[in-house]
């Protein structure tokens, strides 16, 4: 067992950013992120009303939604698997929060009733503006992500924003969104000279730490250090890290292992999609049979490389020992299918 608890599992994540004792290392943490952009004195945590949109999720996503003591609202998620529409995903979070910033009624102005005694009648309150409903906090989008998604840079860090397509200028501040891509975090120890990267470095790697770096001086990773020690866990703590760990060993298997599937079922189609798609282009037109061919296959690929690996990926897990209650979430077989591997 490791000496610190490692972040991309869900309790592991919870414990070093979304408890109160944790509160202040999260400031550290998005104030490194939002450096030279805005500073944040405080901040609240705000429990979500669900934890997730689709059962299927659960496991998946973890994630903390907190208030600024200047009102800006912050979305933090840690994302340890790849999943298809990641990204639209991501910006689906942003626009819902944005959304309920609005949702309140605004009423008219009105003439209030003539008093019996105060003497006041006829006089009119002061009420909103239809437009000053529509007045937005900022709504910042953080995502930590343990894997490479292919539709962005190949980057660690992303920043998005509304701008201007043309000049770059930014046309609306409150939405931002910032992705970090830990697989491309690559610099060494040595190299991290501020802190920001000293934070990244800290949480990519402290996993397999037997103690906190003599490099790491400043306080913070002596709150971290505090934090993170499984020896510090309690019982139930302990209990709840100790299977999340089960689960993302696994989960990780699975999925390197089903990435790798797909992109070679993926490139195995384009292959077949470029040869079918010149035998139609020579026929029907060059441009159209090569399209056509490539989405047949790139469709043909997947699915085949889907379906093969399901029953393999079982059947090795199951040889390792792996319990069938696991085996059959990682998988999504049935546990009769699995029983009769």
């Amino acid at each position: 067992m490791a000496h610190f608890v490692n972040p991309f599992t869900d309790i592991g994540f919870k414990i070093i950013f979304g408890q109160p004792a944790s509160k202040e290392l999260l400031i550290t943490l998005l104030n490194e992120l939002l450096a030279g952009e805005h500073h944040i004195e405080d901040l609240t945590f705000i429990d979500k009303e669900d934890n997730s949109d689709n059962v299927n999720d659960r496991g998946i996503i973890f994630d903390l939604y907190c208030l600024t003591s200047s009102g800006e609202y912050i979305i933090v998620e840690m994302q340890n698997r790849w999943h298809s529409n990641f990204l639209d995903r991501t910006l689906y979070y942003v626009c819902r929060a944005i959304s309920r910033l609005i949702e309140r009624p605004v009423a008219d102005e009105v003439d209030l009733p003539a008093s019996g005694n105060d003497g006041v009648t006829g006089v009119k309150e002061a009420q909103p503006r239809y437009g000053d409903r529509y007045r937005l906090s900022t709504v910042y989008g953080i995502f930590l992500m343990n894997f490479k998604e292919a539709k962005l840079e190949p980057k660690f860090r992303t920043d998005a924003v509304v701008a201007d397509r043309e000049n770059g200028k930014v046309v609306n501040p409150h939405f931002r969104q910032i992705y970090l891509q830990f697989p491309y975090f690559t610099k060494q120890l040595e190299d991290c000279v501020t802190l920001y990267d000293k934070l990244i470095y800290a949480l990519k790697n402290m996993n397999e730490w037997n103690r906190m770096p003599d490099a790491l001086k400043e306080q913070v990773f002596k709150h971290l250090e505090r934090l993170a020690a499984v020896a510090n866990l309690s019982e139930a703590n302990r209990v709840a890290y100790d299977k999340a760990v089960d689960r993302f060993y696994v989960s990780r298997i699975y999925e390197e292992d089903m990435q790798d599937r797909v992109e070679n079922a993926m490139r195995e189609g384009r292959e077949k999609g470029m040869r079918e798609g010149r035998e139609e282009g020579m026929k029907e037109g060059r441009e159209e049979g090569m399209k056509e061919g490539m989405k047949e296959g790139m469709k043909e690929g997947k699915k085949e490389g889907k379906k093969e690996g399901k029953l393999e990926d079982a059947q090795n897990l199951k040889r390792l020992g792996v319990s069938l209650d696991i085996i059959s979430q990682a998988t999504g077989l049935s546990l009769g299918d699995i029983e009769n591997l």
